[in-house]
């Protein structure tokens, strides 16, 4: 049972209610997902990794000595073995949060004894992405998980706001931030006031970067 790991470190969490807080975050290559403005092609585009047992993955983060753990990618939710992973982490008492681009059924994620929580992006159309986006994941949606909108222009701004509504998310768990040179986060804020929305904007930006990449793995 291995795992490829482009990279295992420690530091801050910078999304969602978990931001701020020291994080343990396994980043997994490979992802099915090409949006323009990924700022981690390095975990699928001719990745560096590194084939990491179970054994060892745990030993890291037990050194660590963190209680918080991030799995991110890539997608992690595509990760082989990537379920059980979580359970052996919730055995060790970690809290699990894992970071997914919304185009993965979460259920049997959901269904865990050691349930991790969600980072839940939804891609606009500024990704390119939407068409893959999987909204039947928003019933598993408990405390703790949010819904991350990375807009790029005013229109993805619309787009999220009728997601919103179409899918009667918690406002309180949705999370706006903006594309680098794309969106000033000003703009998100006008936008949050002028519908008097009481989504999170959060400052991590995204760059944005012009390539006809076609999705794949």
């Amino acid at each position: 049972m291995n795992y490829k790991v482009v990279e295992i470190f420690d530091s801050i969490n910078g999304e969602g209610p978990l931001a701020g807080r020291l994080s343990t975050f396994v980043r997994f290559t490979s992802c099915n997902l090409r949006c323009h403005y990924c700022d981690t092609r390095y975990a699928y585009d001719h990745p560096q990794y590194t084939l990491m047992s179970l054994a060892e993955i745990l030993t890291r983060i037990e050194e660590a000595s963190l209680d918080l753990v991030t799995l991110t990618g890539g997608e992690p939710l595509a990760a082989p073995h990537v379920a059980v992973l979580i359970e052996k982490l919730g055995e060790m008492g970690k809290h699990v949060e894992i970071e997914t681009n919304g185009s993965i059924d979460i259920a049997p994620f959901h269904r865990l004894a050691h349930r991790p929580s969600f980072t839940l992006d939804y891609k606009l159309p500024g990704s390119g992405m939407s068409a893959f986006m999987k909204t039947e994941n928003y019933q598993y949606l408990k405390d703790g998980d949010i819904v991350k909108f990375v807009c790029g222009a005013k229109d993805d701004l619309e787009e999220a706001l009728r997601i919103i509504r179409i899918y009667h998310l918690n406002e309180e768990d949705c999370y706006f931030s903006a594309v680098f040179n794309q969106l000033a986060p000003r703009d998100i804020v006008d936008f949050l006031l002028a519908h008097k929305l009481k989504a999170k904007v959060q400052l991590q930006l995204h760059k944005y970067i012009w390539d006809p990449m076609k999705r794949g793995v």
